[in-house]
Order: structure tokens, then sequence, then C-alpha cells
């Protein structure tokens, strides 16, 4: 421990002495949207003659120190014009710039210049999408989602036909670490996972992270996605919404004092139960048994950002949404006896954020964030009988959650081109409910309550980084360690994550690029590996369970050619350990009392090569995606304790995203993706086991299976389009006519597969078939009408 410590002392002072070594003239400030007054991540800010430059933080402020002197600064962000203006360093200075979208401009013709070419970031296995882009994306029903776009880059896999769950270079779910305005979201899907819990129309700027982790990360294995919302329009108001098939949206936005307090508020809500309702009740019309149904999701966003002055900024934010999917049955007879029936459950997300940014010196940023995030399922069964003067009652209702409370303090310091040092504490405090299973029953004047399940856990994390971007010529590094400690049942597990990313530049062109990461995580989710259901549980590391744990290692390159294509190739290797799995046959049921009796620890290995090439800009955009990868994972208890493919150990993984702008008015995106089927398990052999029931004998039939995934479904393709008609009318109101079909080949994907034996009634002898069955086997159109104005 003491060893840590002085390592960590030694890389502070480090990092102090590059900072001193030389005085120089500073200017700093923000960059952001001329239109709406929107805080710009990642602009460029390069000295055009010596090269040397800053990008903005995720606030949107810069810092760049020089000699004096005067000197020519571009300032650039894609899909922006760039500005270049003569700036005379001869005195420490805040300016802060604004840029115009490119489309903005009238009868000119404007190439967006891209804020860093790829080949000069340090950090690798990073992607930002940007938000247009994802609002473009073919989707199932037209509904737009962050989350399947992400599934559509190398890397990236989901959990089958239509899932949200992302399965990033061999992690599951519970690894990725996704992020809204700073705050964990816990279930981050609707309906079973068909669609994420994220309105584009408040999301500003999305960011995958799969490897090379910078130090200010930590808490997951696998991933982080860090999404960060609108701060709403400070110079005028504005709206813009949709109609789909089974939603709409709106998102409201605009100042409440011009230049200084704005806000936005996006809401969405599917409707299919409101337009089934009439006909449900059409054909129940005078029955005597009524059924209702509820099924339908919503959720709401909202931010309010305050500019005290130029140095201080105050920004609050939530969001919280729900699906309900439940149903009632009843039958009323007419001597006033009655049959009850009540089923349904419910979950959703309730996340707050309280932002105070604070420019300390020229060079000094610190962010201040406290959070708050919630999580719930409730599942309910009831029903109630009356019969003459007897009534009886009977109820089950099964809940469990997590909460989270947390404090976090960042800094960022900017001495010079050639250091940005970044520093921050996290301390959060959970509070898990792994399950209550409650049982009512009113029987016979017998009254019988009784509560089983899990009790709550109360654990406390806490975490503290400090990392440096660095250049010594053409070698550019990210260094940094991340330290957390985990606290619970009076057990306390430390960790000392070191993160390394290294890029050298040949010729000023192609970037050779490394990274090693090690990572720890204290939560986990319980799932049945197939659906992602809000029936999977978020559970603690225990004095009996293990916190995960893996190291990371990828070597690649990357180089810009032509017009704006990005070109990447990565290879990596993962190693985790203390990955979790339920025993074989357990299940969140049950009336085991503690859900670490169902559970057992192994070892996951993944490893394979991602080639990417993407073009952001111009008329004819996207990108193409090729994963190769194994994923492997080991359980004592589990296949007799050998290696076994996970079953989203996809050997190949093809991604093709394509947009193209016909004229001002007509566009079309497409998306094509091929994936190897899924790893699953199948019954190889059968046998008849002797069983008795009172005094009835009789023999039954036992499936024997193979190993582990040894098999694999059929591989998974589809063609995906969409397209859009544009129209500016009078009054600044512009409007979009959406129109395309998601599986346009009517390709039938394997969803799963089912055990079947068809009798032979010559041979009087029956053979099993294994037939899959398939979720989408036809052509799915989708159309909306999206307004702005």
């Amino acid at each position: 421990m003491k060893k840590n410590k002085l390592l960590i002392l030694s890389f502070f002072l480090l990092c102090a002495t590059f900072s001193f070594a030389q005085q120089k003239v500073t200017i700093s400030g923000y960059i952001r949207d001329a239109e709406t007054g929107e805080d710009l991540i990642a602009a460029s800010i390069v000295d055009v003659k010596l090269l040397q430059g800053a990008v903005t933080n995720t606030y949107g402020f810069y810092s760049l120190t020089l000699p004096k002197g005067k000197r020519n600064i571009k300032f650039t962000y894609i899909g922006y014009t760039e500005k270049i203006m003569e700036i005379d360093f001869d005195a420490d200075k805040q300016l802060n710039i604004k840029l115009a979208p490119t489309n903005t401009l009238k009868e000119v013709e404007v190439i967006a210049t891209k804020a860093e070419k790829i080949e000069e970031k340090t950090q690798m296995s990073t992607i930002d999408v940007p938000i247009e882009t994802i609002k473009r994306i073919p989707a199932l029903l037209g509904e737009v989602d962050v989350l399947k776009a992400i599934q559509l880059l190398p890397g990236v896999q989901s959990g089958g036909e239509g899932q949200n769950g992302l399965y990033v270079r061999g992690g599951s779910p519970d690894q990725n670490l996704i992020l809204l305005d700073g705050v964990p979201v816990y279930n981050a899907s609707h309906i079973l996972g068909f669609f994420s819990v994220f309105n584009a129309d408040a999301i500003k700027n999305v960011t995958l992270v799969k490897g090379g982790f910078p130090a200010r990360y930590g808490g997951r294995l696998s991933s982080v996605i860090d999404i960060s919302m609108k701060e709403g329009n400070n110079q005028k108001f504005q709206t813009e919404g949709s109609i789909g098939l089974i939603s709409s949206k709106i998102s409201i936005q605009g100042p409440i004092y011009k230049d200084k307090t704005s806000f936005i508020v996006s809401a969405r809500r599917t409707y299919l139960d409101v337009l089934a309702a009439p006909f449900v009740a059409a054909a129940q019309a005078g029955q005597s048994e009524k059924v209702g149904i509820a099924a339908y999701f919503y959720d709401l966003n909202a931010k309010v950002n305050h500019k005290i002055n130029d140095k201080h900024r105050l920004f609050l934010s939530t969001y919280t949404g729900k699906d309900v999917l439940a149903f009632d049955f009843k039958d009323v007879s007419s001597n006033g006896n009655y049959d009850k029936l009540k089923s349904g459950t419910n979950y959703g997300n309730l996340t707050l954020a309280g932002r105070w940014n604070w420019q300390i010196k020229k060079n000094l940023f610190a962010n201040t964030t406290l959070t708050s995030s919630r999580y719930g399922f409730n599942f309910l069964t009831s029903s109630e009988s009356k019969e003459g003067n007897k009534i009886d009652t009977n109820s089950v209702a099964y809940r469990s959650g997590i909460n989270d409370i947390g404090v976090r303090f960042d800094l960022d310091y900017v001495p010079n081109p050639n250091h940005y040092i970044r520093t921050g504490i996290n301390i959060t405090n959970h509070v898990y409910n792994p399950g209550a299973l409650q049982l009512k029953i009113a029987l016979d004047n017998t009254n019988f309550n009784t509560i089983l399940g899990s009790k709550k856990t109360y654990g406390q994390e806490a975490s503290i980084y400090i990392e440096d971007d660095l250049r010594f010529g053409a070698l550019k590094a990210n260094i940094g360690i991340h330290a957390s400690s985990f606290f619970v049942n009076k057990v306390t597990y430390p960790s000392i994550q070191p993160r390394i990313g290294l890029n050298y530049l040949v010729n000023n062109s192609v970037a050779i690029k490394a990274s090693f990461a090690t990572m720890a995580q204290f939560i986990n989710l319980l799932t049945n590996e197939s659906l992602s259901l809000p029936t999977d549980l978020w559970v603690p590391s225990t004095d009996r369970v293990k916190p995960q744990k893996s190291w990371q290692v990828a070597v690649g390159a990357a180089k810009t050619f032509g017009a704006g294509y990005e070109v990447s190739f990565e290879a990596y290797y993962k190693e985790m350990s203390n990955v979790l799995s339920y025993k074989p046959g357990a299940s969140f049921l049950g009336f085991s009392t503690d859900w670490q009796d169902k559970v057992v620890q192994g070892k996951g290995q993944t490893y394979g090569a991602e080639f990417f090439i993407q073009k952001k800009t111009g008329k004819f955009n996207g990108w193409i995606g090729y994963t190769l990868a194994w994923n492997y994972r080991q359980f004592d208890g589990i296949n007799n304790g050998v290696k076994y493919p996970f079953k989203y150990d996809r050997r190949h993984d093809v991604d093709v995203v394509l947009n193209f702008d016909f004229n001002k008015k007509w566009s079309i995106s497409t998306a094509w993706v091929y994936g190897t089927g899924n790893a699953i398990t199948l019954p190889t052999s059968s046998y008849k086991l002797p069983r008795s029931y009172s005094s009835f004998s009789y023999l039954l039939d036992v499936d024997q299976g193979s190993e582990k995934n040894a098999y694999r479904m059929n591989a998974y393709h589809r063609f995906d389009v969409n397209i859009e008609y544009h129209k500016k009318h009078r009054r600044n109101w512009e409007s979009t006519l959406s129109f395309g079909a998601y599986n346009v080949y009517n390709r039938k994907n394997p969803y799963f597969v089912r055990v079947a034996n068809d009798y032979d009634p010559v041979t009087q002898k029956s053979k099993t078939l294994y037939k899959q069955v398939s979720l989408f086997g036809f052509i799915i159109p989708s159309i909306a009408y999206g307004f702005k104005f």
C-alpha cells in the first residue's frame, strides 16, 4: 500500500514539474453554438503556424497557453463553419467563441471541418456518434434509438432480434456504465428491451468507450456510454417533435432570460393501449366478462441551466420514465357475485443531477456534481371473488430495485498545450433491494400475510483519479491511475487501477496506438442470459461475492484519407475474473431467502480484432464496421468446469450504415447487419426415469444436453431503409416525413430454437426435431411525421 501511495505522489510531482516549467500567455473561455448557445463538446482550437492547440471539455471550456505575440487561431467543430481569428497573445484573456452550423448558410457551399482527426486523438477504442446521424438511422417501427445505433458499431453486439442489450467486447450488460449527464442509468430499456429510454430529441452528445479507459471512468469492466443532454436554447424558443406509429414526442426549449438562463423539456409516450381501447370495449359490449389492458411507456427529460457570470454556471437536470404492462379481468353475475383478477408489472428510472461549473483560473476548471439515481421493479397479481356474503382475496407482490446518492468533484488543469491534467473524487452510497416477495391471503376468515426475500444491502463506494494527456513530439500519451474502494457488510474491497494510452504519429499521417487498462466492478446484474428483462436483479459485491475485475490490452492504427474518411484497426485481448452467473436451474424466483445461494463466480476471456471506416460529413456519409471475436466463460459447476463459448460469442459481425442526401428535400439512410448465430445448448439424448406418485407409477422422459453452448443458431442478417422528405414552410416551420421498413427482404432470423417430437404413425416411432422460432419473419413498415419551429 505504501508503494502505491508513493507512485501516486510521484505522478503528481511529475505533473507539477511540467506545469510550472514555463510561463506563457493563456486565452480561455467557452465555444458555443451561435444559434442555440449550446456548449460544443470536443471542439478544436489550434494555432495555425505552431500546430499547437486544445480541445473543449464536456462543458465547452477550453484553455490554450502559447508564447506572446499575434497568432492565427482556428476554431473548428464537426458540422460547423470553422472560424480563424488573429489574436494578440499579449496578456491572459477570456474569449468566448460562437460557431455557426453549416446548414444556416445560404447560397454558399461549406465543407464542415472535423474537430480533431482520428490519428491525432490519444485515446483509442472510443467512438463519438453525432446525434443527427443517430436520428437518421433506420429503426424498428421508426422509433429513433440511441442504443440501437451503438449496436451498429464494431465490438458491440445486441442480445437478440430487436433487443437493446449491449455486449461490448465480450462483456455482459451490467459491465456497461451508462451515464446520462453524469448519472448512472441502471435500466436502459423500454418494452422488454425493444426500445431504449433515451429520447434523441433531448440528447446532445453520445460517446462510446470500449477500451483504453481514461482514469476518470471507473466501476465497470467493458464500456462507458457517456450521454449528455441538451442545455436548452438561450436565444429563442424552439419546439420540435414527431408523431409515429406507436409513439409521439415533443421537445420545448428556450430562454428564461436570454443569454443567461435556459431550459429544455422533452417528453415521449406510446399510445397503442389508447388506440386499442375503443376496439376492446366494442368487442366486449353486452358481455358480463370484461377485460382491460394497459401497455405503454413514457419518459420525460428536463434541464435548466443558469449563467451566474463568466466564471460560474449552474445546471439542474432530471430524467424519469416508466413501463406499464397490466391487465384486469372482471366477471359479474346477475345475482351480484363476481370474480376479479388483476395482474401487472411496472418498472422505471428516476435520475437527478445538479452541477456547478467554476472557472477557478485561466487554465483551471472545476465541476461539482450531486447525483441521485433510482431504479425500481414492481410486480403484482391479485384476485377477489364474492359468493353470497363470502369474499375471498389473495395477492402476490414482488419488488426490487436500487437507489444511489452521490457527489463528484472534478478538476481540469491545462498548464500548456502539451499537458491536460484531470483529477477528481467520487463518493456514492448504494441501497440494494435484491427482491422481496409478499403474500397476502384472506380465505374463510383466515388471514395470512408474509414477506419473503433478501434484506436490503447498503454499500459505500469511493474513488479518486488523476490522469494527464501529455505530448512529447510525435508521441502522445494518456497516463493515469484510478483508485477505488467499496465497503459492504463490514468488508472493504480496495482497488488500484493503472491506465495508459499511447499514440505515435508516423510521418504526421498514420497513428500507431496502444492501450492498457485494469478495471474493477462492485455491482452485478443477475440475468438469465435471455431477454433483457426488468426482473434482472442488481446486487452488490458482498463478503461472499467478490468484485469483478478485468484487464485489457489493445493495439491499433488509424489514419484519415481524402475527404474525411477515417480508417482504424484495433486488436484486443481481455481477461475477466469473478464474473457472475446463476447456478444451473436457478432464477430470481423461488423461496430461497438469499440470492447468494443461487450464483457462482468464474472467469471470462475475450479477444478479437475490429475494422472501422467512417465518414461523418458531406452528402454521402456513414460507416462500415467489421468485428472478428472469440468470447468464453468458465465456472466451477457449469459444463463440468470446462471453458465454453459465451451465449453471445459471435465470430463475425458486419455493420454497414450509409446515408445520402439527394438534395435539400430528399435523403435516404440504409443499414445492413450480419452476425454469426448465437451459441446454444441442445439436448442430444434422452432417457426414461422411473417416477411414482401415490399409487401411480410412470416413466419420465428426461433430456440430456450437450456440452454448454456447443451448437449455433443460423446466422443473423437483415436490411433496413429509411427515406426522409424535408420541407421548409413559412415562419421558420420545418417538417420531415419519414417512411421506411425494418427487415426489407423478409429474413426469418432466429430468435430461439425449440425442441419438438415428430411422431411417425407408420413406424410408430418419434424423432427429435430442432425448430427455429423467429420473432419478426416479415417486413415491418414505419412512418412518422416530424416538425420543428
